[in-house]
């Protein structure tokens, strides 16, 4: 993280602790959400709507616990002093890229290029 002054540091991991509490705090509205309890009576349409947006609510949420894992994995980088380094080239991750998306483990370059074999 020698790249990255104290202020820089404590901006990007004030901005990880937000995104988890927000996540979280999501997660305990979805919980209260009376429309989460079993669904009785109504037609074969009614029912299957609700399947419909239960898959769709599962989906996201499957999304919001590896965004959650990702932003803990990064706030564990930052205690260890090791956040802000590439994953797989060792460079240095500029500040204006981990202020954009703080839970990032490689550099531009390494991102495009993984991006560019998926694609193949």
């Amino acid at each position: 993280m020698f790249h990255l002054t104290q202020e820089q540091i404590n901006e990007i991991k004030a901005i990880l602790l937000e995104m988890r509490r927000r996540l979280i705090s999501s997660a305990q509205q979805q919980i209260k959400d009376p429309s989460n309890v079993a669904f009785e009576g109504g037609d074969e349409i009614d029912r299957a709507d609700l399947e419909s947006e239960r898959f769709i609510t599962f989906r996201i949420k499957g999304r919001e616990v590896k965004l959650l894992h990702k932003i803990d994995y990064a706030l564990m980088k930052i205690d260890m002093g090791n956040y802000g380094i590439c994953e797989n080239c060792g460079s240095p991750i500029p500040y204006e890229r981990l202020k954009a998306r703080p839970v990032t483990t490689m550099c531009i370059k390494c991102k495009e290029l993984e991006e560019e074999m998926e694609n193949d």
